[in-house]
C-alpha cells in the first residue's frame, strides 16, 4: 500500500488520507479535487511542450466550488419549484458562465487532439474524460 510522508515523521497509508479526505464537506472536496488536478497536470507537463501543458491546465480548470456549490442550491430550489425572481437571474448568470468555461475547456481539448493528431474522442479517452452523450446517469 502506497504511503505518504506528512511533517518530518508521520507516515499514513493511503487508506487514512482517503479516510480524512472523505470527511470534507462537499465544497471543501472540490476544492481539493481541483487542487490535485492541478498538481497532477503541472507533473504530467514536465515531460510536455508548453502548448501542451498550457491546454492540459485550461482542460482540467473545473468550475470553482463555491460557484458549484450555489449552482447545485439554485437548482435544487428550480426543481422544488421555490426559486425566487432574483434567484432565477443568479442561476441563469451562473449557467452562463458555465457554459463559457466549457466552451473554453472544448477549445482546448480541439486544439491538444490537434497537436497529438488523435480524433477528440481519442484524446477524451486519454485523458479519463467522457463525452456528455455517454454520461452515466
Amino acid at each position: 500500500m502506497p504511503t505518504v510522508q506528512v511533517k518530518s515523521n508521520i507516515e499514513l497509508g493511503l487508506d487514512e488520507i482517503l479516510n480524512g479526505i472523505s470527511q470534507l464537506d462537499t465544497p471543501e472536496l472540490e476544492q481539493f479535487l481541483e487542487q490535485v488536478s492541478r498538481l497532477l497536470a503541472r507533473r504530467k507537463a514536465q515531460n510536455l511542450s508548453k502548448r501542451e501543458a498550457e491546454l492540459l491546465v485550461r482542460i482540467n480548470q473545473g468550475i470553482e466550488a463555491q460557484k458549484a456549490e450555489r449552482y447545485r442550491q439554485l437548482t435544487d430550489k428550480l426543481n422544488e419549484e421555490r426559486i425566487t425572481p432574483e434567484e432565477h437571474q443568479e442561476l441563469l448568470s451562473l449557467i452562463g458562465h458555465i457554459e463559457t468555461k466549457d466552451g473554453e475547456r472544448l477549445e482546448a481539448l480541439i486544439e491538444l487532439a490537434g497537436l497529438r493528431r488523435l480524433a477528440l474522442n481519442e484524446l477524451m479517452g486519454q485523458l479519463g474524460l467522457t463525452p456528455p452523450g455517454d454520461a452515466q446517469n
